[in-house]
């Protein structure tokens, strides 16, 4: 689904330049949860980035559904980012001005396509989800964690091959943070969505399927759930604990 290979990202100030990303190979299969953990400064969140080609990358390739990002142009990208990617953001991104329903419509809404099927989704990701009492109301009117689970159902309203997550828990307390994640796996369990997320809460990349650790620009080590979620937390709590 996802193939990242020799990937490199840098960065000039003044007379320095700053490697950020250096030599990056992973994939993420189709249906897999991958989340991405490291220190700050470690290259996280340019990885995501790169991936969304929100900026350019030095040299590497990275492939989308067997499409070769690299060398697109802005029109095309803009493109594949609004029907093949979905985006879920720490700050939720929801526009105030519209309700839940149209927030989570408004990837339809761009391309103009906002038909009975795209009505009818929107009532089955909500059920999915436990929004549906919500659709009607305002951002301002709901809680931070039917803000982000509206978030994720706007994610999906394409059917997107990947849902690309940054840091979706880190405004939510724990209780709220939990419906999320159980959220994304709702999707990947009923939708066979592909998420790939940027956290730094080993709770929350305790739900994934693997976890890819960054230290430096470079992945450290990768590790996959073989066990309970509990006996997972401890292995990549072990695992930052070695990485430090």
């Amino acid at each position: 689904m996802l193939y990242v290979k020799e990937l490199y990202k840098s960065y000039e100030a003044g007379k320095n330049r700053y490697e950020v990303l250096k030599g990056i190979d992973f994939h993420v299969a189709q249906g897999e949860f991958v989340a991405v953990m490291g220190p700050s400064g470690s290259g996280k969140t340019t990885l995501l980035n790169c991936i969304s080609c929100y900026i350019p990358f030095d040299k590497g390739n990275i492939k989308l559904g067997g499409m070769e990002l690299a060398g697109m142009n802005e029109d095309t990208l803009a493109g594949i980012r609004n029907t093949k990617l979905g985006f879920v953001f720490q700050d939720f991104m929801l526009l105030d001005g519209l309700t839940i329903r149209e927030n989570i419509l408004v990837p339809r809404i761009v391309q103009g396509k906002v038909e009975k099927e795209a009505e009818k989704l929107v009532g089955q990701l909500a059920a999915m989800f436990g929004i549906e009492h919500i659709l009607d109301k305002y951002p301002a009117e709901i809680s931070g964690g039917e803000k982000q689970r509206a978030a994720v159902a706007r994610s999906l309203i394409n059917n997107p091959l990947i849902i690309l997550a940054d840091e979706p828990t880190g405004n939510l307390d724990s209780k709220s943070s939990r419906a999320v994640i159980e959220t994304f796996n709702n999707a990947k369990e009923q939708m066979k969505a592909t998420i790939f997320m940027v956290t730094h809460d080993s709770f929350a990349a305790s739900f994934c399927d693997r976890v890819i650790l960054l230290k430096d620009g470079t992945i450290y080590r990768q590790l996959e759930k073989k066990d309970s979620r509990s006996r997972f937390q401890e292995q990549l709590l072990d695992a930052i604990k070695e990485m430090r």
